[in-house]
């Protein structure tokens, strides 16, 4: 593991046990919010002015698709639920946030996105596209940000340190969750639950390998004609172990992940731009 990916598992963790508990901020201390509005979770992170972790929120939830709001008042009611466990712990109010949006977001769904979160009481002060928040925690110069989130897959290409192409696909965990309740003739609730059960792990890659090979062929596309050596993924589907072997199969080049992809992206979006 070199000292990049390292240093990114490290923060996450520190982050990752912050799960349903806070660490006070100081009085004087700026805070930095950002919200994760995903296909599968909302996420509502906290950061001290050393962006050090102070809280953690998610709940599971269904009203987003594809990267895009589809229930309003379901989005807004959970935001705020969130935001209201925070500032009970924390005893301080949150009035600004970060938010993030697959690449190539319109204008008019960009603005769906920031409604939600003012609607829950705070303003929308920087919107990120997603691989690029990541990267926030990562720290790539050179290389692919594959971001696969419930809906979408977010390919963020760097170079010396700039986004030099980004490009997002409507493919994600969802597609995995529909062949595997197909597979076995369940609802997809029941399949999203059997695709999280680390005991199945491996008979559920079995079942999903056509899709994620679909996946990484998508990204191949993308990545085609640019000097790409590695690719990071990053997002809650690679959680699945031995997806990124999968991957690194079908790329031919080198693939990493961290050891908690899930929460890469939210932590880059309250970090920010740097």
């Amino acid at each position: 593991m070199n000292g990049m990916m390292k240093k990114a598992n490290e923060r996450i963790k520190e982050l990752e046990e912050l799960s349903g508990r806070t660490v006070p901020p100081t009085a004087e201390a700026s805070i930095k919010v950002g919200v994760d509005l995903g296909t599968a979770y909302i996420v509502l992170v906290v950061l001290n002015h050393e962006n050090q972790p102070l809280a953690l929120e998610m709940e599971y939830a269904e009203v987003i698709r594809d990267g895009l709001v589809v229930d309003f008042i379901g989005a807004k009611r959970i935001v705020e639920k969130l935001k209201c466990r925070v500032e009970e712990r924390l005893d301080v109010v949150l009035t600004k946030a970060s938010i993030a949006v697959p690449p190539g977001t319109g204008d008019r769904d960009q603005r769906t996105h920031c409604y939600v979160v003012e609607g829950a009481g705070m303003e929308v002060e920087e919107i990120l596209d997603e691989p690029t928040a990541a990267n926030g925690v990562l720290g790539i110069r050179d290389g692919a940000i594959v971001d696969i989130g419930g809906g979408t897959t977010g390919i963020s290409i760097l170079q010396n340190g700039e986004v030099v192409y980004v490009a997002d696909e409507a493919t994600g965990g969802t597609h995995l969750s529909l062949v595997l309740a197909g597979h076995h003739k369940i609802p997809f609730n029941e399949a999203e639950q059997l695709k999280k059960d680390w005991r199945r792990e491996q008979e559920v890659l079995q079942i999903v390998r056509p899709v994620i090979e679909k996946m990484a062929s998508i990204v191949k596309k993308h990545i085609r004609g640019f000097d790409v050596q590695e690719v990071y993924l990053v997002g809650g589907t690679c959680c699945l172990r031995g997806l990124e072997k999968i991957f690194e199969e079908a790329l031919g080049i080198r693939v990493s992940k961290p050891d908690n992809p899930f929460l890469v992206t939210p932590l880059g979006i309250a970090l920010g731009k740097q």
